[in-house]
């Protein structure tokens, strides 16, 4: 059974940069241990929360709380895989080093001690992504799956309570997303982790989430994906027409008048 404390709550949560307004007056709870999709089009604001999460952005109005404080750079509690993670064909750095980054790579200096204690985080943390067979490899060499699953080693590696993972699949082709939901999947019910997942495409989701976390138009909206992913939902969010239409295997596809609201779910 999930753990039903809130990992992150906004009240009247608004969020912009200078004078321009993404989103405003958004209130959701996140319990603990869940499993949630963020979804909406480019440019509705998706990666505005990861920020605000992140303690990277200040909020234009209202409050959130994460893991019960307000959000702080660098919180070791959170973990975080960034938009566009992929890496050079040259980078030489090998898999295992670029793990050990996420224990003390945000900090000056070399490692003082605990190196076996280290070394133990990092071998615990690559076997948890299945990654043991590659992780001795060049970073650059790697293919697009094996290098998600060593940055999602990275950063699990500090043992965090929450982890965010924006854009993870968006160039991964569909056997490797459904891979690396599964993987998340299965890490974050052993760890009991609450995950954060910015997605364009809902259905490699579909079977593993507890909630969807919709942004548009300025809106957000919150609820299980039956909830949200709706008809009558969208339409609400877009304040325009949108069908959703499920095919026999059960994925998702989103109707509109609007290039932007078919494209989370193409």
């Amino acid at each position: 059974m999930k753990d039903q404390r809130a990992a992150i709550v906004a009240h009247g949560l608004s969020a912009g940069y200078g004078s321009r307004t993404i989103w405003t007056n958004a209130s959701f709870s996140i319990p603990a241990g869940s499993f949630t999709a963020v979804l909406g089009p480019n440019g509705s604001g998706k990666s505005t929360l990861v920020k605000l999460i992140l303690g990277l952005l200040q909020p234009a109005a209202g409050r959130i709380e994460v893991l019960g404080e307000a959000p702080t750079r660098g919180n070791s509690s959170v973990g975080y895989v960034p938009q566009g993670s992929n890496f050079d064909p040259e980078l030489s750095v090998r898999g295992r080093d670029f793990v050990g980054l996420g224990v003390d790579g945000h900090k000056w200096g070399l490692r003082l001690g605990g190196r076996t204690k280290v070394a133990a985080a990092v071998d615990a943390s690559i076997a948890s992504v299945d990654a043991r067979e590659y992780a001795e490899r060049q970073l650059g060499r790697l293919s697009g799956g094996e290098q998600q699953r060593l940055l999602l080693a990275q950063a699990l590696v500090g043992m965090p309570q929450l982890l965010l993972l924006d854009e993870q699949l968006s160039h991964l082709d569909v056997r490797n997303q459904q891979a690396i939901v599964q993987l998340v999947s299965e890490v974050a019910r052993e760890r009991s982790l609450t995950i954060l997942l910015i997605a364009h495409d809902v259905n490699p989701l579909l079977p593993h989430i507890d909630h969807v976390l919709y942004i548009a138009h300025g809106r957000l909206a919150m609820g299980k994906p039956a909830e949200i992913i709706t008809s009558d939902s969208l339409s609400r969010i877009y304040s325009s027409p949108v069908e959703v239409l499920r095919d026999s295997r059960g994925r998702v596809f989103v109707v509109g008048l609007e290039e932007e609201v078919s494209h989370p779910h193409d």
